[in-house]
């Protein structure tokens, strides 16, 4: 089955092959994926990532063989760059580029070539700071249901963004992260970067956070945020009551 990588900052994906369908993720610039059905002008599609499925319209596609086997090397801020026709594109923290050449200001997405400015170096893929201060870079970043980027995000993609960043895959949905790492079984035990999920009256986990420190949580609800938390769930100050019930905490430590 062939393998494609996108050239496009990132690519909608959606539940059904129409626009009028919900967007369940996205596919962000230098992220695989293999095609696996198609209806008219939509390709329903999986992704290597995180192995997501959905519909994309073939409008969109904008992307290139992938070539080889190769990971790609995931940004961790905002870069600037040029299509081989001149025209540029902002990639966000989360994309991933492939055989950076520092020297001439370049790197590859499948067959494509992209140039950069002469700022482009290895501090744009590597991490020496924290889960937590990773986290921090995106404070009010606001929420977008199915989002995967800083401009847009929703809370469990906010959360793999953080870890995918920190060279950490995690599951893409909420319900899945509740079910990765290993269980915390209080939250005084908790860690910085610790996942917190959380349930609606049914049961279901609806929410997303991560500890940022004793007592904080950093997470998506209407934009990236800093709330308290307590064995109840997160205290909202603004409201004056809690918002999201604490269900589980599950502590990720590698692929």
């Amino acid at each position: 089955m062939d393998t494609f990588v996108c050239c496009n900052v990132f690519v909608p994906l959606r539940q059904g092959p129409s626009h009028r369908s919900e967007m369940l993720s996205q596919v962000l610039f230098g992220e695989k994926y293999t095609i696996i059905d198609h209806v008219g002008h939509w390709y329903r599609i999986e992704t290597l990532f995180d192995n997501y499925t959905g519909w994309i319209d073939t409008d969109h596609l904008q992307h290139s063989p992938a070539g080889n086997d190769d990971a790609g090397l995931v940004l961790n801020r905002s870069l600037l760059c040029y299509r081989e026709d001149g025209t540029k594109l902002v990639l966000e923290a989360g994309c991933e580029v492939y055989d950076p050449d520092f020297e001439k200001n370049s790197f590859m997405a499948g067959s494509k070539t992209f140039s950069t400015g002469t700022g482009f170096s290895q501090s744009y893929l590597k991490v020496s700071e924290t889960l937590a201060d990773t986290s921090l870079k995106f404070i009010n970043s606001p929420y977008i249901w199915g989002g995967r980027i800083p401009s847009g995000i929703d809370c469990s993609g906010f959360v793999q963004l953080v870890y995918k960043i920190q060279g950490i895959k995690i599951p893409r949905d909420s319900w899945q992260q509740a079910e990765a790492g290993t269980n915390i079984s209080f939250l005084e035990e908790t860690l910085p970067g610790d996942l917190v999920l959380f349930d609606d009256e049914r049961g279901k986990i609806t929410h997303v956070g991560m500890i940022l420190s004793r007592g904080l949580v950093i997470h998506a609800s209407g934009r990236v945020r800093i709330d308290t938390i307590d064995h109840q769930g997160i205290f909202r100050k603004d409201k004056g009551g809690y918002s999201h019930k604490l269900r589980t905490i599950r502590r990720i430590t590698g692929e």
